[in-house]
């Protein structure tokens, strides 16, 4: 496929989508979504896509020049019920608590827009997360170390995060907030492909 080549608007203050995107060598702007998020919905999928698809068009209102917007929203639901970001420390101990042991899904909703010419995509990723089952103190050491108030579900997986995971089945990268092949086949619906923009330059590799 021919690359349209317009801009790439990240809508997320995510760093770690910012980081991820980033990785790819691709250049982007960032233009945070002040959009309302739901969290109920007839489904996990349709709760992410909807608030994916608010954020892309919030944005997509305020842009003052043509670009292919991204925008995304995770949530971590267990045994069906979302688990948002903590309100308090003592929320978030609850959460790893409930969480210790046991799967739970982390489900990311993707949405696309060219405001050129008015093409959307947009889609969702799921992976299931076992965590291990952690001591009162691992708990305390990681909410005293990590800002879980920041982080649906309390938690995130990289850094210390990394102890807390047994098992990923499905994408990884997911987890972090960003499916990128899912992102890579939704902007290939309106026009855009990574593959294309990466600058081998810039990359980053571990």
């Amino acid at each position: 496929m021919k690359d349209c080549n317009l801009p790439l608007v990240l809508a997320s203050a995510s760093p770690r989508r910012q980081s991820l995107l980033a990785s790819l060598g691709v250049d982007f702007d960032v233009m945070v979504s002040y959009a309302n998020e739901i969290d109920e919905g007839t489904s996990p999928t349709s709760i992410v896509e909807e608030n994916a698809t608010a954020k892309c068009e919030e944005v997509a209102s305020r842009l003052a020049y043509p670009a292919v917007i991204i925008s995304a929203d995770t949530l971590v639901f267990c045994d069906g019920e979302v688990l948002s970001k903590p309100q308090n420390i003592e929320e978030a101990r609850s959460m790893l608590y409930r969480l210790s042991g046991n799967t739970h899904q982390v489900v990311t909703g993707i949405a696309v827009a060219n405001t050129a010419d008015g093409r959307k995509a947009r889609g969702s990723e799921t992976t299931d997360v076992t965590f291990r089952t952690l001591t009162d103190e691992e708990i305390e050491t990681f909410v005293q170390v990590v800002n879980p108030l920041d982080r649906a579900g309390a938690y995130t997986v990289d850094g210390p995060g990394s102890l807390l995971v047994s098992r990923y089945d499905g994408c990884y990268y997911n987890v972090l907030g960003l499916p990128i092949v899912r992102l890579d086949k939704l902007l290939r619906k309106v026009g855009v492909s990574l593959f294309q923009r990466i600058n081998a330059k810039k990359a980053k590799f571990l």
